[in-house]
């Protein structure tokens, strides 16, 4: 699993030129998701995330995490994460879950993710066409893959 977190003063995904979901200031975490990803995957990579000390502190530190800020979650799936660009200027997706296997992942992420932070985590529509919007502060962004836990 691979994931791209965000701090964001706001975000929202956008389907069809409808709002489908929108946070204020918290994490916007795009995930990618592969054949060989697990559930262990899910319980590390969720539990770095909400502790994550990315949001300052009364210093100005970057000491606090979403826990902390008590901020919201916007999880959207994005299985261009994992595009081999190594051969030639087509991206190769070969390395991304199918929907069989990547949508009950997906869908365990975000179930994990509220109980990590213990409130209703926002979400994108998995296959969809979106359009997100957000503000980044910092600008923070954290690139983080289970395959790189060392």
């Amino acid at each position: 699993m691979r994931v791209v977190v965000q701090r964001v003063r706001s975000a929202s995904v956008w389907i069809e030129n409808v709002k489908h979901s929108e946070i204020p200031s918290g994490l916007l975490v795009f995930i990618g998701i592969e054949s060989n990803d697990s559930t262990a995957d899910i319980e590390w990579l969720t539990k770095k995330i909400s502790n994550l000390r990315i949001f300052s502190d009364e210093d100005g530190i970057m000491n606090k995490s979403i826990l902390d800020t008590e901020g919201e979650v916007l999880v959207v799936s994005q299985f261009t994460l994992h595009a081999s660009t190594k051969k030639g200027n087509r991206p190769s997706y070969i390395r991304a879950a199918k929907p069989e296997i990547s949508v009950p992942l997906y869908e365990d992420f975000i179930h994990r993710m509220e109980q990590m932070i213990m409130k209703p985590v926002q979400t994108g529509r998995f296959g969809a066409n979106m359009e997100v919007r957000l503000v980044n502060s910092g600008p923070v962004t954290i690139i983080i893959d289970t395959k790189n836990r060392e």
